[in-house]
């Protein structure tokens, strides 16, 4: 990785003399006495002003909850020639939830991946047409990619297993998902006034198992792409949006 600075360059000459008579030392003694005073002088005004602590939050209602995209991230790992294990991710998907929080298992998910965004960051144009292409995804054929819940059972408090379909390539065949569900709050006045709610999950499946074989090394060797494909998902939820306050009260 490059690290460029937007600082500008030091003039050599009398003003370029002047700036090497600061040490290193002495300049970095200076930002650290600045950065504390600067920290001492906001939390003396806090406290000063007698700034209120964040007012607790409520848990999160029930309901139907869409996917926050710019929270949600899924990410796919394969062995590449046993050299490397490969990670890579699909940058387009969306998810519907219907959430229960005081009957966990009672919730539900439908998850659907367009599969031509399928990402290889500064690999060839080779392989992504391959990936994309006939031999592997087939996207021209196979749009999408979807998995819908059907079955959810706690291991732990927060912990569970998701059983579902998962349609690939055209076919389909039975996914468990292990998830944690992360919590949430029914919003947050003037900053988010919707409810929040939080998964991390991940999963496997062999490639060969939905027609995709292309690539899968020879038994006993690594020599080809991996068969197995682990992914893991980060994803939050938005959902119904706080009660308007009643009329008459103070905001």
């Amino acid at each position: 990785m490059t690290v460029r600075s937007n600082s500008p360059a030091v003039h050599r000459g009398q003003c370029g003399k002047r700036t090497s008579l600061v040490e290193p030392g002495i300049l970095a003694a200076g930002i650290v006495v600045a950065a504390l005073g600067l920290h001492s002088g906001f939390s003396f005004a806090a406290e000063s002003a007698g700034a209120p602590a964040m007012a607790p939050v409520a848990a999160p209602p029930g309901g139907e909850y869409k996917l926050d995209k710019s929270h949600a991230s899924l990410i796919l790992r394969a062995s590449h020639m046993g050299f490397s294990i490969y990670t890579t991710r699909f940058s387009r998907f969306d998810s519907e939830l219907t959430f229960d929080p005081k009957n966990l298992p009672a919730s539900k998910i439908v998850t659907t991946i367009d599969a031509s965004s399928f990402e290889m960051d500064a690999a060839p144009q080779m392989c992504l047409d391959i990936m994309k292409g006939p031999q592997m995804l087939d996207t021209a054929k196979y749009e999408q990619i979807t998995f819908k819940s059907e079955r959810v059972r706690m291991t732990g408090s927060k912990t569970m297993e998701i059983t579902g379909t998962l349609t690939l390539h055209g076919v389909t065949r039975p996914m468990v998902l292990s998830a944690t569900y992360n919590g949430g709050y029914a919003g947050m006045p003037q900053m988010d006034p919707n409810a929040r709610v939080g998964f991390s999950a991940h999963g496997s499946l062999k490639r060969s198992d939905f027609g995709m074989t292309f690539g899968v090394p020879a038994p006993g060797t690594t020599m080809g792409v991996g068969d197995s494909v682990e992914f893991s998902i980060e994803a939050e939820f938005t959902g119904p949006a706080l009660p308007a306050p009643a009329a008459g009260a103070h905001e």
